[in-house]
Order: structure tokens, then C-alpha cells, then sequence
């Protein structure tokens, strides 16, 4: 096992999906791959997850559109509290102006739909960024 297979084994992942079976199916593949997984249905429910959790959140791996809170003000809000994590947001809009503010805020995007293998390797390129200064 090399240095990459290693280093995930103790980073945790805020998974945040409003459709119920897409979030089982990320956390699962996720979970395989050797991440902490947490999950929460809505940014709501992401942050209320977020302040429960007793450790660090490495990653935000949110929805772009979700009812309740979007991706983009969920991962602001949590950046007041934490700036200590990074982000990779998800949209099946594209061309949703969401989306662009995303990009323009320098996080990455990964579109829908996307392979397991896509979602893994964009996971570990967003935890290995280094955060901004």
C-alpha cells in the first residue's frame, strides 16, 4: 500500500445530497474507499451535522442546488466557522449561475453525471489542494 492509499484513512468527508438514494450511493462508495462519511439531506441539516461533529471536516462534498440552503451558502457559512476544510461541489446545472459563482470562488465542481471513478479522483485532488492563506 503506498502513501496515497494511507493518507485518507483517517479524513472525514461532509456528504451533502438531497436526493435520498444518490447520497446512499456516495456515502457507500465514499465509505469503501476508506473515507469517514458523514451525510446530511439539506445545507440545514449540513450544518447542524457539522457543529455536532466532534473532529475535523476535511472535505464539503455538496449538492450545488438543494432545497432549504444551497451548496454555495452552506460552504460560506461553514468557512466562517472552520476555514480548515476544503470544498467540491456537484451540479447536474451546468450552466446554473450557482455553479459559475462556485468556480469564480476557486472550489471545484464535479458535473453530474459522474463515474466512481471521477468522484474518487476529484475527492482526493480537492483534499490534496492546499487551502488558501
Amino acid at each position: 500500500m503506498d502513501k496515497a492509499d494511507c493518507s485518507h484513512k483517517t479524513e472525514t468527508i461532509l456528504l451533502v445530497e438531497d436526493d435520498q438514494q444518490v447520497l446512499t450511493l456516495l456515502r457507500e462508495l465514499l465509505t469503501k474507499a476508506g473515507y469517514q462519511v458523514l451525510t446530511a439531506l439539506d445545507g440545514l441539516d449540513a450544518l447542524a451535522v457539522s457543529v455536532a461533529h466532534p473532529g475535523p471536516i476535511h472535505l464539503l462534498l455538496t449538492d450545488l442546488v438543494m432545497p432549504k440552503m444551497n451548496g454555495y451558502d452552506l460552504a460560506l457559512l461553514m468557512a466562517d466557522r472552520n476555514p480548515n476544510f476544503h470544498t467540491l461541489f456537484m451540479s447536474g446545472y451546468t450552466e446554473d449561475p450557482l455553479s459559475k459563482t462556485a468556480l469564480i470562488a476557486g472550489s471545484r465542481l464535479l458535473s453530474k453525471p459522474f463515474s466512481h471513478e471521477d468522484l474518487l479522483r476529484k475527492v482526493r485532488e480537492a483534499l490534496d489542494q492546499a487551502l488558501p492563506e
